[in-house]
């Protein structure tokens, strides 16, 4: 009996060489934009102290209680493979002395891991690209970084995409919000599933979040934060909506929206498709103005977000504007010394930055060679035998055109894969 093959942890998956070549397009469109707007990449660590993230998302919450890859290492100290980008930033910011340097602007990108039900668009490992702001609370902040994002979604080439936002006020307003909000919740306690009444007294904003039709229902009617907003916050999510506008995006307000983590604060956003099923959410994010000094910095606003990644990639590939993918532009048919066809590739490539060219490995004949070009998705093949080295000539077939071979000199050869390199746009 043959031997099983190991399968791949589940909720852990493959990206294949097809996709790799959207997500690799998308990232250089995300890197670009982001530094258009002054954002300076950081490089953190996938495993921190299982505390960071208990004192930054909060105790009750689904990710620190259900969702955290967490354990003991060596030496008996407890770490937690990274759920989400924020607080591993603001450490490094507060460790290293980041945050109060000329308004800060920092973004990262990498798996995060969180143990939940593996469903379309949700995985236990899965990209995020974040970026965030510290030292700045302005409103005109909050509204620069949502309007980056459109930006970011045009440029990507996707449509259809709707913003939703909301301000969650101050820890204060909140408190005030909280004690009417847990009255309305028991006077319709017998309308809430377990998950809810457990959370009633702990964190029943959370109970916002909550996908039991019942308890939708139920918080349909639920006092809303924003007519408990204070002067000062009211006024801030004014602005922001008013700075929208005047770019151009349209939004809509979404009392609802509050967000999984507990440090945010005033306004929050997401971007949502409706082409992804019940994992809709693309982007999000929001102010945390209280994180940094409850991580034990001086207090500092900030802001930021989150992008998944494999959500994003999805949308992609059922967009029209498909990326250029990572084909060879030539494959190069050996018909002669081997030596020779590797001089020539060599010279190609010092000469064609940017150059994706293919030989073929000193196996089979010519006719298996050119199959072999045209599997790998090579426009050109390009044929080199003992007559054309003789001649110091390529012949060049072109495997999607259809027309006629021809014989080309090296310079020739060299000003036709330029301008086909020149062809591809500059993501």
């Amino acid at each position: 009996m043959a031997k099983k093959g190991i399968q791949s942890v589940r909720g852990f998956c493959d990206i294949l060489p097809a996709e790799a070549a959207i997500w690799q397009r998308a990232e250089k469109i995300i890197r670009r934009v982001l530094e258009a707007y002054g954002y300076r990449e950081i490089r953190l660590p996938m495993l921190e102290r299982t505390e960071l993230f208990c004192r930054s998302i909060g105790e009750v919450t689904d990710i620190v209680e259900k969702e955290m890859y967490t354990f003991e290492d060596r030496n008996g100290d407890s770490v937690t493979l990274r759920p989400e980008g924020t607080a591993g930033c603001v450490r490094a910011g507060i460790e290293n002395g980041l945050l109060h340097n000329s308004e800060p602007r920092l973004w990262y990108s990498g798996p995060m891991f969180r143990h939940e039900r593996p469903q379309k668009g949700r995985l236990r490992q899965f990209h995020q690209v974040g970026a965030e702001v510290f030292g700045v609370s302005a409103a005109e902040m909050d509204a620069e970084m949502i309007v980056m994002t459109a930006r970011l979604f045009r440029e990507l080439g996707l449509n259809g995409l709707r913003l939703q936002i909301n301000s969650l006020g101050t820890p204060q307003s909140r408190a005030a919000h909280r004690q009417e909000l847990i009255a309305y919740l028991r006077d319709n306690e017998d309308q809430l599933d377990e998950d809810a009444r457990r959370r009633l007294e702990t964190n029943p904003l959370r109970i916002f979040d909550s996908k039991n039709p019942q308890v939708q229902h139920v918080m349909a009617a639920a006092p809303r934060l924003l007519d408990n907003l204070d002067e000062q916050s009211a006024e801030h999510f004014a602005t922001v909506r008013n700075l929208l506008e005047q770019a151009g995006v349209d939004y809509e307000v979404n009392p609802a929206l509050v967000r999984g983590l507990d440090y945010y604060t005033r306004t929050v956003f997401e971007w949502v498709s409706d082409d992804l099923g019940a994992q809709g959410t693309v982007c999000a994010g929001g102010r945390f103005d209280g994180l940094v000094e409850q991580l034990g910095g001086k207090a500092t606003p900030a802001i930021g977000f989150a992008l998944g990644l494999e959500r994003l990639i999805a949308l992609l590939g059922q967009s029209d504007k498909q990326p250029v993918g990572d084909a060879p532009h030539a494959y190069l048919v050996v018909a002669c010394d081997a030596g020779a066809a590797f001089d020539l590739a060599e010279r190609l490539r010092d000469r064609l930055p940017g150059l994706r060219l293919q030989v073929n490995p000193g196996e089979g004949g010519f006719k298996g060679q050119l199959k072999r070009a045209d599997r790998c998705g090579a426009r050109l093949a390009l044929i080199l035998g003992e007559r054309e080295l003789a001649m110091h000539v390529v012949t060049v077939k072109d495997l999607r055109s259809g027309e006629e071979q021809r014989q080309l000199g090296y310079d020739e050869l060299e000003q036709l894969l330029h301008d086909i390199i020149a062809e591809e746009p500059a993501d």
